[in-house]
């Protein structure tokens, strides 16, 4: 009969396997904006954007208030650059994120509603619109990219203290891929010795 030990750690690794798998997956349409926004950049001899955690976690809080809101259009977007709805609970959405109005002032959040987030039509809504403006601006070093549903945010970031998504409190966040994994080697030796 098995041990409370390999029990405990038999669900433990499947734990951290689901965690693990489950966030790459909904990485990818993420991911795959990602890569072709920098492919634009690279085409134009801008530099690439970096991952912001800080700035997609307040993506996801934008893309969220557009959470159930449909997506009319059939063929794109039908959110018009410069039109986005502002939200009166705005400074809430930036606390969620331990974020503040200093540190975000010159970033630009780009949402857009695309069906399905066919990939093909998501590069396009960003850069073959007024969004292109942004995406072309060599200030932005940063991205912060979420989706919800058939809405998909694009937030970018400067290295500047007022538009770069440093957490407002100092400290960084506190769970990551890498904690996971370190957390479950530090079961498993614990558990197998």
């Amino acid at each position: 009969m098995a041990s409370f030990k390999e029990i405990a750690f038999l669900f433990l690794l499947l734990q951290a396997t689901f965690l693990i798998n489950h966030q790459v997956k909904s990485d990818d349409e993420e991911d795959n904006l990602l890569q072709g926004i920098n492919k634009y950049r690279a085409s134009l001899n801008l530099t690439a954007l970096v991952k912001n955690e800080n700035a997609a976690c307040f993506a996801g809080q934008i893309a969220d208030q557009f959470k159930g809101q449909p997506c009319t259009n059939t063929t794109g977007s039908n959110t018009i650059p410069g039109t986005e709805p502002q939200f009166p609970n705005y400074p809430d959405l930036l606390a969620h994120c331990h974020l503040n109005m200093s540190n975000t002032q010159d970033a630009a959040v780009m949402p857009a509603c695309v069906p399905k987030l066919d990939p093909s039509l998501v590069l396009t809504n960003f850069t073959q619109s007024q969004y292109s403006g942004s995406l072309n601006d060599t200030k932005y070093t940063g991205i912060g990219i979420e989706s919800e549903g058939d809405w998909i945010v694009v937030v970018l970031s400067t290295n500047s203290s007022s538009s770069s998504f440093e957490d407002a409190t100092g400290a960084g966040s506190i769970f990551s891929p890498n904690l996971l994994v370190y957390l479950v080697a530090v079961f498993m030796g614990y558990f197998l010795s």
